[in-house]
């Protein structure tokens, strides 16, 4: 064998041990493991978060550990270079066409990337908003670059089960908010042979980025509490004889150990992290992305509705701060534009590109894209509510997983904390 062999093996056997030891810490915390599909994994899922913030990196190595990582979809070609070079400067006919395309090679790409580093751990699942415009040849890229999971939410996904119906040995889930519209979706995919594989439940009092609720005064209203909503979906399960075939996943607010033990005491199977994982050292954005959301204080977590007709949770940056100011100048005067501002269409619907005057008026992807640069002063820097595990710290995927399987805290910073400017 090889030199570079030899350090291979010894990475997959390394690698396979530390997953090992994180399932009995698990087991020794009191925290059930998440069967799913006849897999035993951890009871973390770590939420998908674009514009290439959780990208192969991230999703590969939360995977390796024994649990499940989440490529985000949406414009992965900024991950690329070279994706970058061929579509930036793109404009008018046919420019549509070719970032797509970029789009959906660079999809391919990262699940390859993922696959690569979690060595057969875990499961490596793609996210993808049912709003985005290439919803359709997304889930189709993701199914055919060899996916395990597809979660789908800003939006019902009730065509899913067609778009996926050639590849049943994927799993399917819905994130949603409500047992309502959990029944919707039961019902609707019960009439075309296929149950959800699981349902995340996401509490919009407390994720990042776009929310599940209609109003932004919704957002904190009880019914969204895990203590309502899941015996209420749990309910619902039971009413369909899906209780043992459907695992619920408790996703908003999840910081720790009891946290995750909170919800499980609940009917959870396990529970769905952004924030904490965006601002780990694997995560694929810029240093100064995961400073600006671990530095955020409570004050600076603002709510607001987005260029999707969402609400969304984010910090109060130079950006958005000037946006919010001008929002309802900019409201008033929204109108219908020949073209999108990156001349792609990202959205299925627009508040800017359509002129819908109570949806944002903003390009989305150009601000998630500066964001995801590092650029402070001109990004959208979504972020979920509450404090961080580590505080302002930037720890590993391992440190993370540590503290939310057994509670334990590393000892002194591994990394040092970069101040965003």
């Amino acid at each position: 064998m090889t030199d570079d062999g030899m350090a291979a093996a010894q990475a997959t056997e390394e690698g396979a041990a530390f997953a090992a030891s994180l399932a009995q810490l698990a087991q020794d915390s009191g925290l059930k493991a998440l069967q799913w599909r006849g897999r035993s994994l951890l009871p973390v899922v770590q939420g998908g978060m674009g514009v290439g913030v959780s990208a192969g990196g991230l999703a590969g190595t939360v995977a390796g550990c024994g649990a499940v990582g989440t490529i985000a979809s949406v414009d992965l070609r900024r991950v690329h270079p070279d994706l970058m070079e061929r579509t930036a400067a793109l404009e008018g006919e046919g420019a549509r066409g070719a970032i797509n395309a970029a789009n959906l090679e660079a999809l391919s790409r990262e699940i390859r990337r993922a696959r690569d580093i979690a060595q057969g751990r875990g499961l490596v699942a793609v996210n993808v908003m049912r709003a985005v415009g290439e919803y359709p040849a997304s889930v189709r890229q993701a199914l055919e670059s060899g996916a395990d999971a597809l979660v789908v939410g800003a939006g019902l996904p009730l065509d899913l089960p067609e778009l996926a119906a050639d590849h049943p040995h994927v799993a399917l889930v819905p994130i949603l908010s409500d047992a309502r519209g959990t029944q919707l979706v039961l019902r609707r995919w019960a009439r075309r042979g296929r149950k959800p594989d699981a349902i995340v439940i996401e509490h919009p009092g407390h994720a990042g980025g776009h929310l599940g609720a209609a109003r932004i005064e919704d957002l904190h209203d009880p019914r969204f509490d895990f203590e309502v909503v899941l015996p209420q979906v749990l309910e619902v399960l039971r009413e369909m004889g899906l209780e043992r075939d459907v695992p619920v996943i408790a996703a908003g607010g999840i910081r720790s150990r009891d946290d995750i033990a909170r919800v499980q005491a609940l009917g959870a199977a396990a529970a769905q992290l952004g924030t904490p994982f965006a601002v780990t050292r694997e995560s694929d954005a810029h240093p100064h992305f995961k400073q600006v959301l671990a530095e955020a204080r409570p004050e600076d977590i603002v709510e607001f509705t987005s260029v999707a007709g969402l609400p969304a949770r984010a910090v109060r940056t130079p950006w958005l701060d000037k946006y919010l100011r001008l929002e309802s100048r900019l409201q008033a005067g929204a109108h219908a534009k020949r073209h999108c501002t990156m001349w792609f269409d990202c959205l299925a619907q627009c508040g800017l590109r359509d002129g819908k005057a109570d949806w944002g008026q903003f390009c989305i992807d150009k601000v998630l894209g500066h964001a995801w640069l590092g650029e402070v002063r001109k990004g959208l820097f979504f972020r979920g509510a509450g404090a961080l595990p580590f505080g302002e710290q930037v720890r590993s995927v391992a440190e993370l997983m540590q503290w939310l399987l057994g509670g334990i805290r590393p000892a002194a910073p591994t990394l040092e904390v970069i101040h965003a400017t």
